[in-house]
């Protein structure tokens, strides 16, 4: 992190008093500083403690009280490599969420063309509320990275998530984003997501429950690192954020396939992350299919097999990845997976996980290579996850 820019935002939270080891952390690692406080932060730690420790002035006002000089939030946002904001409580989570541009801390936040990082910090029961999790949804939908707080006890004397992460961890995580960036540049990576539909008539197909989350995350942690993405992507309501990211829509396993099949040959690794149907009906009638009182009869054939498809065609330079997504015998039937589809490595997860699996925001996985290596991880946001999957990419593209 040596000569890396930060802006830090304080907000008014009793985690406050942690900005100022978060400060010395980040100096000593290298990097310079400039802290942005609401106006709620300074009833909670003062702007003279926080600009002894930064050696600068502290912005808070869109004007300087003295001599009335407007503070520019846009240099600001130009001149950050990275923007973190800790502790971010419910109300400027909200105000970023929804663009509530009525301080310092949330223009520059706007104004910000660096990553941003957001360490949340309330009570438990704040930030569990429909509404706190709504705006961080939002928010990781931006592309914002955030922190997840940590269990243990609160302000309120309560035990429950919602703890600031402790100032060594944000350090570690912004330094690690900084040490993997760009690490992809020159890199052309294709990414399948979500699910696809098999029609049996004009109105209704065979699916399955998968979101895109998980895809769509890959996508955005591949482009933050450098690489040229192609994400093929199923039918989903998800929107790309990096500009990085090439996408093609498609409906079917067949549309699918031909996407694939025509980017892999150009790309330095595929992630087969999309939920293909394995079998579509035989015959789609193209008018709606009425009922009556017979049993109905519907007839299905295998769809191309995407991974063992590329698996054939990969050179050894190349890299192929696969999920696997497994309800009974898992870690036997994803390796089993894996050698038959000629993947590098594949990505276990299972529906008897809580909190894993399709329509989540979270994930917990285990990576198992074909050379016998076997990693588990926690349950983490889909993307962390998704940064988990590509250090692992990485190390074997060697880079």
């Amino acid at each position: 992190m040596k000569g890396k820019k930060i802006v830090l935002g304080i907000t008014g939270s009793i985690a406050a008093y942690k900005a100022a080891y978060l400060v010395r952390a980040f100096i000593k690692k290298g990097a310079e500083v400039q802290v942005v406080m609401t106006p709620s932060a300074k009833e909670f730690i003062t702007p003279v403690t926080m600009s002894a420790l930064t050696g600068k002035p502290v912005v808070s006002e869109f004007f300087a009280a003295n001599d009335g000089t407007w503070h520019s939030h846009v240099d600001l946002g130009l001149w950050a490599d990275a923007m973190v904001i800790a502790p971010a409580s419910a109300n400027t989570l909200g105000k970023m969420a929804h663009g509530v541009a009525d301080n310092m801390l949330v223009t520059c936040y706007l104004s910000c063309k660096a990553p941003v990082f957001i360490a949340p910090a309330m009570d438990l029961d704040m930030f569990a509320h429909p509404s706190t999790q709504r705006n961080l949804e939002l928010l990781r939908s931006y592309g914002n990275h955030i922190i997840e707080p940590a269990e243990g006890e609160l302000a309120s004397h309560l035990q429950g998530k919602g703890r600031m992460e402790e100032p060594d961890r944000i350090v570690e995580i912004v330094s690690s984003f900084f040490a993997s960036e760009q690490r992809l540049q020159k890199k052309k990576i294709v990414i399948t997501a979500g699910p696809t539909y098999e029609k049996i008539d004009p109105v209704r197909f065979i699916g399955n429950y998968s979101s895109g989350k998980m895809g769509f995350a890959l996508a955005e942690v591949c482009a933050e690192r450098g690489a040229e993405v192609e994400l093929v992507a199923g039918p989903v309501s998800l929107k790309t954020v990096h500009p990085a990211i090439r996408r093609t829509n498609v409906e079917s396993a067949q549309e699918m396939y031909d996407a694939v099949i025509r980017l892999y040959p150009d790309a330095d690794a595929a992630i087969m992350c999309a939920a293909v149907a394995d079998y579509r009906p035989q015959e789609r009638a193209e008018k709606k299919i009425k009922r009556n009182t017979d049993d109905m009869t519907l007839t299905l054939v295998p769809n191309p097999d995407i991974a063992a498809a590329l698996g054939k065609i990969k050179r050894p330079e190349q890299l192929l990845v696969g999920f696997a997504l497994e309800t009974d015998n898992e870690e036997q039937n994803a390796l089993s997976k894996m050698q038959r589809k000629n993947l590098d490595f594949i990505v276990l997860n299972s529906l008897q996980e809580p909190g894993a699996g399709f329509r989540c925001d979270t994930n917990r996985i285990t990576i198992l290579s074909r050379d016998g290596e076997k990693q588990t991880f926690g349950l983490k946001s889909k993307k962390e996850v998704a940064g988990d999957i590509v250090d692992k990419l990485i190390e074997k593209l060697h880079l």
